[in-house]
């Protein structure tokens, strides 16, 4: 099986290269395209040096291409990959919202990636961080209301976003005054209420992005849904705090058990050791880290928890691959002929 990556030597590029390793994907090749500056570069995967080159304008001749250049990007050459033959599993937000495109996390709606006719997207990272645990509850005891406040690291904005993170923390622990390109103001030893653009409602696009695609994650346009998403001074891994209101009353023992048992998820839930998801422990993890599970005050029979997933991965690098392994073990993607 040939696979492509399309933006391989950016944050998440370089984590698809760490996945791909390690995949039960059959990969004989594996391209590398990337901007025309990165052009030339050699990425290392599986002992053996590969030399990036310019994305193409037309086809590339891959049974998958990988893609996480942009939206911009997407938007303007995925047609094209398709044309040619090639499944594209896209991490930009290009097609998120388009009905025709399944919006995809394997372990909540992995039979929807069946019905792809070429493009298949990747969550946006908080969505899919959150989905992997909301997703069995709702299963269980329908979730009627959901509210999420968000503690997203640097790794959101990419590469440059974790330099500018080290970079300025630098400038401060020295005495100068740090100062921000990427981020809206100054991200050391600060927070910041503000990721991607303010929309009409009052509510971030990052915010809206959560509303939007857990509905169509979950197949549930009637779930209620606020997020208020905060970028932190952490190199990687969002963390979420989750309220859920449900439908049939849950019990924290319960609710515990059932994660326990969910594909995707590591139960750390044992405050009483100091035991709990934090970003220390999750970033480097394929599973979303689950805990501080408790009864809601607010909503009767409701559920508190807080999730932290790895940003490079299981909302972004990881999933993707996730989502060809799955198709590849439903015998839903081949490799071509080629003579």
């Amino acid at each position: 099986m040939r696979v492509a990556i399309v933006g391989a030597t950016g944050a998440v590029g370089h984590e698809l290269l760490k996945v791909l390793e390690h995949s039960s994907l059959p990969i004989d090749e594996l391209l590398l395209f990337a901007s025309p500056r990165s052009a030339g570069s050699t990425l290392t995967f599986r002992d053996q040096a590969l030399t990036v080159q310019v994305t193409p304008e037309g086809p590339i001749d891959a049974d998958v291409v990988l893609a996480s250049a942009g939206g911009s990007v997407s938007k303007a050459l995925a047609p094209a990959w398709v044309a040619g033959g090639a499944l594209v599993i896209d991490n930009s937000s290009a097609f998120r919202y388009d009905a025709g495109v399944p919006l995809v996390v394997p372990e909540v709606n992995g039979d929807a990636a069946l019905a792809h006719q070429g493009i298949i997207a990747n969550p946006n990272c908080t969505t899919a961080i959150a989905v992997v645990a909301v997703a069995p509850i709702h299963r269980a005891y329908g979730v009627r209301r959901m509210i999420v406040s968000t503690y997203q690291a640097t790794s959101g904005a990419g590469a440059k976003g974790m330099d500018e993170l080290l970079n300025e923390t630098h400038k401060v622990l020295h005495g100068k005054e740090a100062g921000a390109e990427v981020f809206a103001h100054p991200i050391p030893f600060n927070v910041i209420p503000h990721i991607d653009a303010f929309q009409d409602n009052g509510y971030t696009k990052e915010e809206m992005k959560v509303v939007w695609e857990t509905r169509k994650i979950l197949g549930d346009d009637t779930l209620q849904i606020s997020c208020t998403a905060v970028r932190i001074p952490t190199q990687r891994t969002h963390s979420e705090a989750i309220t859920l209101d449900l439908e049939r009353p849950a019990t924290p023992a319960a609710v515990r058990e059932l994660l326990a048992g969910s594909a995707g998820v590591e139960v750390r839930d044992a405050p009483e050791d100091k035991l709990y998801p934090m970003p220390l422990t999750a970033s480097g993890k394929y599973d979303v880290e689950v805990g501080r599970i408790r009864e809601s005050l607010v909503f009767d029979g409701g559920i508190d928890l807080f999730v932290a997933g790895d940003q490079l991965l299981k909302g972004a690098a990881l999933n993707a691959v996730q989502i060809a392994e799955y198709l590849h073990a439903k015998g839903a993607l081949k490799a071509k002929v080629r003579v």
